[in-house]
């Protein structure tokens, strides 16, 4: 069945919250300049109509994760303080103050799913408002700058001990579900070594806590054999599990595609050079802002760690896909050289700024460093520092949702400046009557 509406039956008992909340809120004005109808109308196509119970609304769903995003919180947290918030409500296209929750906080990982890539039109929408409200000028978009960051998953730090009794582990409760009797699962026996291993390494005895790790390693080969004798055919998990337990049990130190992660395969291993953390454990993610108000225009998840410049391409079609203008020109770092970027787009590699560069191109150059402030707010206000959504699919939309509530952020302190401006310039320190009393009062 299609989305249903919100319940917005009139009741002549309760107040509207229109008549309650402030109307210059920012939250309250976003919320009358967003194309809600169009929203629905490209999101709706995902479902059929048809018998069964409807889906939530559209708008509630979209919402939600614009807040969640914005305000750094979590499915369980928004889900909570939308209930505690009026102008959540509000925003989400309540007419009434609601006193119960309307969903489960699991509905917004189904909803995530289902979605897939047209989450890109949450990032689409809020720049589309930043245009028609004059946030964003379109002379803006001529110079982007764009950069590469490391979107960490939600993974402990891979040590061949911890993943040896993961692995054992997993197979063991997964042949259990299947009704395999096994020889011997070595539960608390693996616990213990796996206890005693990291106290070995703490104190540096390498050679007692190498034993320690060849013990599990011979544990979980144990394992994996007895499951491959008795494993019963069709079965859909084992066979998955004992392609990763071989990997795992084959890979050495410096091998290339290692598994790093027992729940999340797709973690890779990615160096950035950093002098406080020499290896970061995640997704590849691609960013491009606009120069001058550092408007995020595209976001992207890069997995298999690709070269830089080779990703530059993909990030101005999205930025052309998105704000429907190709960029003059783009600043990049030196790891973009090679880009192979062809066309009327000039790709700048900021590094030493040549010396016959005019006062207006050094400045421009300058700038290509304020894309880094924007990535540090990204993975410390909007969720993009530690990523909790399983599979490359939930890479892909922690990056575009991380950076369409950035967005959504800047959305709301545009508004909020404008409304403090128009405070100041036309009322002074005169009291601010609301639309309804202005109305009242013929103002």
């Amino acid at each position: 069945m299609m989305p249903k509406k919100p319940d917005n039956a009139p009741d002549l008992f309760r107040a509207q919250l229109s008549q309650l909340l402030n109307l210059r809120h920012p939250l309250v004005r976003l919320s009358e300049k967003m194309d809600w109808a169009r929203l629905e109308a490209e999101i709706d196509v995902q479902y059929s109509p048809g018998p069964g119970q409807p889906p939530l609304p559209t708008r509630l769903m979209v919402g939600l994760h614009y807040l969640k995003y914005a305000f750094d919180e979590s499915d369980e947290s928004v889900v909570a303080r939308w209930l505690e918030n009026p102008y959540w409500q509000y925003f989400c296209g309540y007419e009434y103050l609601q006193h119960e929750l309307p969903l489960h906080p699991t509905s917004l990982v189904r909803w995530r799913e289902r979605m897939g890539d047209r989450l890109e039109m949450l990032l689409e929408h809020s720049l589309h408002v930043a245009k028609q409200e004059g946030l964003l000028k379109v002379r803006e978009l001529e110079r982007v700058n764009v950069d590469t960051t490391v979107q960490e998953k939600a993974v402990a730090f891979p040590t061949d001990a911890r993943l040896y009794h993961k692995m054992r582990v997993a197979l063991v409760r997964a042949a259990q579900d299947s009704g395999i009797a096994l020889r011997q699962s070595y539960r608390r026996v693996g616990k213990v070594a796996l206890v005693m291993q990291g106290r070995y390494a703490r104190a540096r005895q390498r050679r007692r806590s190498a034993k320690e790790t060849r013990q599990l390693k011979t544990w979980l080969g144990r394992v994996v054999r007895d499951v491959e004798r008795k494993m019963p055919p069709g079965d859909a998990v084992l066979p998955e599990l004992l392609g990763q337990a071989r990997r795992l049990l084959a890979q050495e130190r410096h091998d290339s595609n290692k598994l790093y992660s027992v729940h999340a395969p797709e973690v890779e291993c990615i160096a950035k050079g950093k002098a406080h953390k020499r290896y970061e454990f995640g997704c590849k993610a691609s960013f491009a802002t606009t120069s001058k108000g550092n408007w995020l225009v595209a976001a992207d998840s890069l997995p298999e760690n690709p070269y830089d410049g080779h990703t530059l391409p993909g990030a101005l079609a999205q930025v052309e896909r998105l704000t429907g203008r190709r960029p003059k020109d783009v600043y990049c770092d030196l790891g973009y050289r090679g880009h192979g970027v062809e066309g009327e787009t000039q790709v700048r590699l900021v590094g030493k700024i040549p010396k016959k560069a005019t006062r207006a191109a050094r400045k421009w150059m300058k700038r290509r460093a304020s894309i880094e402030p924007t990535i540090g707010h990204l993975k410390s206000d909007h969720r993009l520092s530690r990523n909790y959504l399983k599979g490359r699919h939930g890479d892909r939309a922690n990056v575009m949702l991380a950076a369409a509530g950035y967005n959504f952020a800047k959305l709301l302190a545009g508004f909020s400046r404008a409304w403090r401006k128009f405070r100041g310039i036309y009322l002074g320190n005169r009291p601010i009557l609301s639309l309804r009393d202005s109305a009242l009062a013929g103002a």
